[in-house]
């Protein structure tokens, strides 16, 4: 007699379960097919033996020994039970995994998604439903490019001493080498995603997604090229995008400069407070509010910047100035604020730049030109002490941007970008939500509902003609033979073309995810047809805008189709002062580590409890924990499991039995005792193995053939 190769996950098991598990009618308590009294240890050694050593001996130790995991976790692989599977129908479950980036390690939110998944793919997959969770990485444009530009520089070498074409050949052997490690670590918090399946954002299929659907969104006239505001990263020669952006208050200085009225007498001027001093040469405007008294006879006339030999700006009123805030002076720098920018265009005011791209002061300064922003802020505040023009310089606290990948102060800088227009896309996105389409989990994030110069990610599909003004002159392509070929048919044979050297920021490429990793834009896919629209995307509620929101967006855009049905947002994992984990803080737990001490199990429970969210009792539980987990409650699901089993099974029933089980004279009321322990320990085993899949799966293994449902 030999075990099965049924694991407590495959819905093969759960049908044996199915009237328990599943609320079905209540039935008596089934009686074993076999007395357990008459079972003894060499039995159990014996199949033991012929299960070819996956699991241990069903002498089981009192406690589970965490070195099982793994190979508990390639014995479920090996035997394919991760892959949907279709032969008892039904609708398919489909998770789509919120791709994390390719140099990443694995933090306490990367477990925290994984075990919130992982229980809906195993909750599901045990209801026998085929149930898919994609898996995959992200290229993560910045991240990877700084990690390679790092490695490079222990050898000496620039990433600009190296051709686009060898810097990116460098970042694919590094991928190959390292960019598995993410992955293992996943799988090591015991993630029952199909393997098969995995993705990457610039896998050849996805990379064709992006290119398809960059052509779509330009000729509906969604896709246009302008000038805007962007957080300019100096050091990486990069925009980042907002989400990449983390802000720090740290000590600086309020540096107090006094603007001449021009025309005026010595005693008129106007003092206007700042913190970034060297942006001055930028100013267009000096603006003051209509009801402030003390300025409202400058109103009109115009004000001499100050170190730029005399040039004039004019001084406006607008009530978007806080009398109240500092001198109640404001200077309009469009080119380096993005309040100023939007002001500037609502009132029509010319932008200046007065910066370059590596950080340094550009023609516009004058004087100052070549020198680095933060030695300009030096050499301009002791000029204008010199020529009186300093009125005082004070500490202050400052709110500074700084880059999440590489530290460095972030500058506001205009910019020439590829942008999308979101309005009419993000109308069929809010009208999914409101006709019920599309359920945000917790309910409460509902009405919760910029780009980079890198080497490493997707080009964007433009390329320019040489010798022509790129903002009106360029063809839009899926690639360069087809560029060439429109660019022969408008500019002749001996046009020359160069694409544009940008890529596309990273959330384009994963707002296509939920159906790129499907097989789009090929719809006759097989997988595209079978799984697609998904049923759920998890992730963490910081990034509702950034990244679902782009999903929902392009998914309706592209395939007519809300993307999932469900959007469950988790919280954020914070420290015991309510802090976000960071590695700037100090404060990050790596969840390996905990599974060294405590197990995969126990971290995943814990974590799970954290979420939105006797015998007769047992099928109370049953009733209460299946609807919490249609619910996405697992929270509750966790805390309702748990409480049943310490204070009604362990701490009363299995007490109460051993008067029956160890010294009843009647051998029927002995065997319904340990029927009963039997049905309840196996049903519980069943509930929580979503949270708890290896020591559940090594238990189970061990003693179903005793349970017999």
């Amino acid at each position: 007699m030999a075990f099965s190769n049924t694991s407590i996950l495959s819905p093969r098991s759960v049908c044996r379960f199915h009237p328990l598990i599943f609320s079905r009618p209540r039935r008596p308590i089934p009686t074993p097919r076999w007395n357990p009294i008459r079972s003894n240890r060499r039995f159990f050694a014996m199949m033991a033996a012929e299960k070819s050593e996956v699991f241990t001996s069903p002498e089981t130790a009192k406690s589970f020994d965490f070195t099982s995991e793994e190979r508990i976790y390639h014995w479920w692989e090996s035997q394919g039970y991760f892959k949907p599977n279709f032969d008892r129908g039904g609708d398919p479950f489909v998770i789509p995994m919120p791709p994390p980036n390719v140099t990443g390690s694995l933090h306490m939110g990367h477990a925290m998604f994984v075990t919130l998944e992982d229980i809906m793919a195993r909750y599901f997959r045990m209801k026998g439903r085929p149930t898919l969770w994609i898996p995959g990485a992200d290229h993560a444009g910045i991240a990877t490019q700084l990690v390679v530009e790092r490695m490079l520089a222990s050898e000496g070498i620039k990433r600009t001493d190296l051709t686009r074409e060898e810097f990116t050949s460098r970042v694919w052997q590094w991928k190959e080498k390292y960019g598995g490690t993410i992955t293992n670590q996943i799988k090591r918090l015991g993630a029952s995603c199909d393997w098969t399946r995995e993705r990457f954002t610039l896998d050849e299929q996805l990379s064709r997604a992006v290119v398809e659907a960059f052509l779509r969104l330009y000729d509906k006239g969604l896709i246009y090229r302008g000038s805007y505001i962007v957080n300019w990263s100096p050091n990486l020669q990069t925009a980042v995008s907002d989400l990449e952006v983390e802000y720090s208050e740290e000590p600086g200085f309020l540096y107090h400069i006094k603007y001449r009225v021009a025309g005026g007498s010595r005693t008129d001027y106007l003092t206007i407070a700042t913190t970034r001093p060297e942006t001055l040469f930028g100013d267009t405007a000096i603006a003051v509010n209509p009801e402030d008294e003390r300025y409202s006879m400058y109103i009109g006339k115009q004000a001499i910047v100050p170190m730029t030999f005399g040039r004039h700006v004019p001084i406006i009123s607008d009530r978007y100035v806080d009398k109240d805030f500092g001198t109640g002076v404001l200077k309009i720098s469009p080119g380096h604020d993005r309040n100023d920018y939007l002001l500037a265009r609502k009132l029509g005011l010319p932008i200046l730049n007065v910066m370059n791209k590596d950080g340094t002061l550009n023609e516009v300064a004058g004087l100052y030109s070549g020198l680095d922003r933060f030695k300009a802020r030096e050499k301009l505040w002791s000029d204008l002490e010199e020529a009186n023009l300093a009125v005082k310089k004070e500490p202050y606290t400052l709110r500074v941007p700084r880059s999440q990948r590489g530290g460095e102060i972030i500058e506001p800088l205009m910019s020439k970008q590829w942008f999308v227009t979101m309005e009419p896309l993000a109308k069929k996105g809010l009208d999914a939500v409101d006709s019920g389409q599309l359920t945000i989990i917790p309910e409460r994030f509902e009405k919760c509902n910029q780009e980079e110069q890198l080497w490493w990610g997707h080009r964007i599909p433009v390329w320019y003609v040489k010798g022509k003004d790129g903002d009106e002159d360029y063809i839009v392509a899926r690639s360069t033979a087809e560029a060439l070929e429109k660019a022969h048919e408008k500019y002749g044979k001996s046009v020359e073309i160069y694409q544009d050297p940008d890529v596309l920021d990273t959330w384009f490429s994963s707002g296509l995810w939920p159906f790129s990793t499907l097989g789009w834009p090929d719809e006759s896919a097989v997988d595209f047809k079978k799984f697609y629209p998904t049923t759920i995307l998890e992730t963490g509620h910081d990034i509702l805008f950034f990244w679902v929101a782009r999903m929902i967006m392009m998914g309706i855009e592209f395939t007519g189709n809300v993307p999932f049905s469900y959007v469950y947002l988790h919280g954020l994992i914070r420290d015991s002062q309510g802090r976000k984990m960071s590695k700037s803080l100090g404060n990050v737990v790596d969840p390996i580590d905990t599974i060294k001490d405590y197990g995969t199990d126990a971290l995943r429970f814990t974590l799970a409890l954290g979420t939105p969210g006797q015998v007769s009792e047992l099928h109370e539980l049953i009733d209460t924990a299946t609807s919490s987990y249609e619910k996405f409650f697992f929270g509750d699901v966790g805390r309702e499991i748990y409480d049943f089993f310490w204070a009604d099974f362990a701490d009363w029933y299995i007490e109460a039995s051993k008067t029956r089980v160890y010294h009843s004279e009647d051998h029927s009321i002995c065997s319904l005792s340990r029927a009963v322990l039997l049905y309840v320990f196996g049903t519980i085993l069943k509930l929580i193995h979503p949270f708890m899949p290896f020591v559940t799966e090594e238990l189970w293994q061990q003693v179903k053939e005793i349970f017999s449902f």
